[in-house]
């Protein structure tokens, strides 16, 4: 799935309870992460929720791509991570930089329907995220 299949999705909902069931269902669409990537040190901080973000650096060509695993105790944080990882997922670290995460989430209309706990969760996510492209870059430098 893209983000523009998603954004297209999301455009046909008019109600938020129909969105925050499609949210859940994109959740579902995640792949598995195997219970030894739940550690401490792929948790993410900052969120209510349990999150865990696990990253595979992909270093077979010139350029760095990350891929991600994500999972969540959460069912709609679950499909929070599945949207971000439609954004980050398989790209390179100067792709994830220059990608505006918020401003997405803020077009689908999260702002106004995320509380502020979870909408501290997402930064910390993104912040993860843009963190490990940034650590890719200084390491292929």
């Amino acid at each position: 799935m893209t983000i523009d299949e998603i954004r297209d999705n999301f455009a046909l909902l008019d109600d938020w309870d129909d969105r925050y069931r499609y949210v859940i269902e994109l959740g579902r669409t995640l792949a598995p992460m195997p219970e030894d990537e739940h550690s401490a040190a792929n948790k993410v901080q900052g969120c209510a929720s349990q999150v865990w973000l696990s990253k595979h650096v992909d270093d077979k060509s010139a350029v760095p791509v990350l891929n991600y695993l994500g999972d969540s105790d959460a069912h709609i944080v679950r499909g929070l991570i599945a949207i971000l990882l439609t954004l980050y997922s398989g790209r390179t670290p100067h792709e994830i930089l220059t990608i505006d995460a918020p401003a997405v989430f803020d077009e689908l209309g999260f702002r106004e329907h995320l509380t502020p706990q979870r909408s501290n969760g997402l930064r910390s996510m993104v912040e993860r995220i843009r963190s490990d492209a940034r650590e890719a870059l200084a390491a292929a430098s």
